[in-house]
């Protein structure tokens, strides 16, 4: 049986997060996700989508003679043939990196992949969906993603680092969501309490506003 995945869009682009910043990369955006992030900028792949078999999503992005590549969502993890596209392309010689909500089981995930996982902060609406076991399958190849868009936020991430030694195990990165939270006001408190993050700002964004494909 030919494996697929229902795929919201195949594009080229900077990546605008994560510690390959900046770096021409292939994105994969799989449709579906179970949860409902409040500052959400992708619901358009909540549903619809094209049923695509993996070795021709994989062709897709062999045209773009890059070795980045980004399987994001959605939420990819939701489909199970996800596994399989990251191994592939993994065998392939590609770096892959995940972005996933933290919601779902990455224990399957093929040890290669660069995981980039969200902790939902309060602000989110998705707190409760947090599935922290996941913790324990993180590597120092993995980064760990906190979208502050408060003070209650960033009293919260702060937390939960030295609850679960976070800057022990992978790379941590502080995100401000867009219109919400101060980016200089966040970098000024990580900077206040010595944090060992990194900060990030949306650089897609700030290159292409909300541009679909970018």
């Amino acid at each position: 049986m030919v494996s697929s995945l229902r795929i919201t869009e195949i594009f080229h682009s900077l990546q605008g997060e994560s510690n390959t910043v900046g770096l021409p990369t292939v994105f994969i955006r799989l449709t579906g996700c179970p949860l409902r992030c409040v500052y959400c900028d992708t619901s358009y792949a909540f549903t619809g989508g094209k049923k695509t078999a993996v070795d021709a999503i994989i062709a897709q992005v062999e045209q773009y003679a890059t070795r980045y590549v980004t399987v994001t969502g959605g939420e990819p993890l939701a489909q199970a043939s996800c596994l399989e596209l990251m191994t592939k392309l993994l065998d392939k010689g590609y770096f892959v990196s995940l972005e996933t909500s933290g919601a779902l089981d990455v224990s399957g995930v093929d040890p290669r992949v660069s995981k980039v996982m969200d902790l939902k902060t309060p602000s989110s609406g998705e707190l409760s969906k947090n599935r922290y076991q996941n913790i324990d399958y993180l590597t120092p190849n993995d980064q760990v993603k906190f979208v502050i868009g408060n003070d209650e936020d960033y009293e919260w991430s702060k937390a939960i680092l030295a609850e679960h030694d976070l800057p022990g195990r992978c790379e941590i990165l502080f995100s401000p969501t867009m219109g919400q939270q101060n980016p200089t006001e966040l970098a000024e408190k990580i900077l206040r309490d010595r944090l060992s993050v990194r900060f990030q700002v949306q650089l897609h964004k700030i290159l292409w506003d909300d541009a679909r494909g970018k």
